[in-house]
């Protein structure tokens, strides 16, 4: 790896520095022919970073992996998993590095991460690559989550590396995405110190992520215990954002679930079409374990597993530290609810809670999916019969209850207007996109931006983008994606 000459970032590695169990020092592969395809600079000036220096070659070959920046000390993090339910003691950054963290013009810290840029120790036989249609799609996906509103990693920039990447559908171009996040800590990586040799490694691993996301737990009577109660708020709060605009992770592995609260590892994920619980969208979840309505189950279970890594620090008795965790872990179906039925009754345009609500909101969804309409659309369309507009059939005897229940019924629409996205990356058009992307044409994918990073204003010329999928259409997406 070539070392740069001129500084672009100011890093500082808290992470790998206090923590040396769960990171390996690593280099990234060398890059043939850095070529910037995307950069975000919206996002770059937000960290302080110059975005015409980013547009550089030196840029390119820094968000590459080609070149370390001055300053920088890449590791390949470690962390274990439960994949699919069963247990991996060592996974870790396979094909990424974690270059070090910036500190952004709010005063936050990010991880600046770097995916498909070689193998490291972790690798388990891969390849280290990544392809150029993959890094864009978490590029796309991820960015319209954050215009949603949505907690989530951020996609820095793409860069094609001038390589060719050999997957099952044959040879395909090679690229490196970089990534921004609150920071990388998993369930996973409590998971892998858990059974480190170390055995004060979960400790220290508690107090940095206290310090890092929760540091107003820090000064509670049990602080662990309070960490984990936060940490499962947020969650909560996430998986109920998730479910209100219809958004499937696809792999809901502990490897995937970041501690402090935001959407990460956009693999097999996709947004629902037409309304349906069992929504499946991995190739390889043949059991449905990771369908959409399973989401906020498999959410809990995954706290479950953060929970036993723990217990020892909870209470010095096992059998006391697993009810009180138990206890704590017990409340997030509670909180969730919460959080979802106050989403979904932000959607309706109910400006108070009502015991009510919720037989309301289950019936409408329970016509969608009988019906078979597409959520998107069904719920931006509910503003326009609050203002008006002659319900369909599936909501004939629906929708009287609900106009009598809102208090202002164009004020009502008006706010329902700014929770219910009017574009979201529908699934063909994102396809779509990635095809033409990779064939070289990069037209399609920019429009694509411009259009989900305003998910909510309608805009003349862009009416393709509301429109729910082809009839007969059956998305699938797959492990590389």
């Amino acid at each position: 790896m070539m070392r740069a000459t001129t500084p672009l970032f100011e890093f500082d590695d808290t992470f790998a520095a206090e923590l040396p169990g769960l990171a390996v020092a690593w280099r990234g592969a060398v890059a043939p022919a850095p070529d910037l395809l995307v950069l975000n600079e919206t996002l770059a000036t937000e960290l302080t970073m110059d975005p015409a220096a980013l547009r550089s070659p030196q840029g390119a070959a820094i968000l590459s992996g080609t070149s370390a920046p001055e300053g920088s000390h890449p590791v390949a993090m470690a962390y274990a998993g439960h994949q699919f339910g069963t247990y991996s003691p060592r996974l870790g950054d396979g094909r990424a590095l974690l270059l070090g963290e910036v500190i952004g013009a709010d005063g936050g810290r990010f991880d600046l991460h770097l995916k498909g840029s070689g193998r490291t120790p972790f690798a388990r036989g891969g390849d280290g690559r990544a392809a150029v249609g993959p890094m864009l799609r978490e590029y796309v996906i991820s960015e319209a989550m954050h215009a949603l509103g949505i907690p989530t990693t951020r996609a820095l920039s793409v860069v094609a590396t001038g390589e060719t990447v050999l997957r099952e559908e044959g040879p395909l171009p090679g690229a490196v995405l970089a990534r921004v996040a609150a920071s990388h800590i998993r369930v996973g990586t409590f998971e892998y110190a858990s059974a480190h040799e170390d055995p004060e490694l979960v400790r220290r691993l508690a107090d940095y992520t206290i310090a890092r996301h929760y540091p107003a737990v820090a000064a509670a009577d049990e602080p662990y215990l309070a960490f984990f109660e936060a940490v499962l708020e947020a969650q909560a709060s996430l998986i109920a954002q998730w479910m209100n605009v219809g958004f499937v992770h696809g792999v809901m592995n502990t490897d995937n679930m970041a501690i402090s609260g935001e959407t990460i590892d956009y693999g097999p994920c996709a947004f629902i079409d037409a309304f349906d619980p069992t929504t499946v969208f991995s190739s390889i979840d043949h059991q449905g374990r990771y369908a959409f309505g399973n989401q906020p189950r498999i959410a809990q279970w995954n706290l479950a597993r953060l929970a036993e890594t723990l217990v020892p620090l909870i209470h010095k008795d096992v059998e006391q530290g697993v009810a009180i965790a138990t206890a704590v872990l017990d409340s997030f179906a509670p909180r969730f609810h919460r959080h979802w039925s106050s989403g979904m009754r932000a959607k309706l345009g109910l400006a108070d809670e009502r015991v009510e609500d919720d037989v309301l909101i289950r019936e409408l969804l329970d016509h969608f999916r009988t019906a078979g309409v597409d959520f998107t659309a069904g719920m931006r369309g509910l503003s326009a019969i609050a203002r008006g507009a002659a319900a369909p059939p599936h909501l004939a005897t629906w929708a009287p209850r609900w106009l009598q229940r809102l208090d202002d019924a164009n004020a009502a629409a008006d706010a329902m207007d700014h929770r219910n996205p009017i574009y979201i990356p529908r699934n063909h058009l994102v396809e779509d996109a990635l095809a033409h992307a990779t064939a070289g044409d990069l037209a399609p994918l920019h429009e694509l931006l411009t259009v989900v990073q305003q998910p909510f204003s309608a805009r003349p010329g862009l009416e393709r983008y509301a429109e729910p999928a082809p009839a007969g259409d059956h998305f699938v997406t797959y492990c590389g994606t």
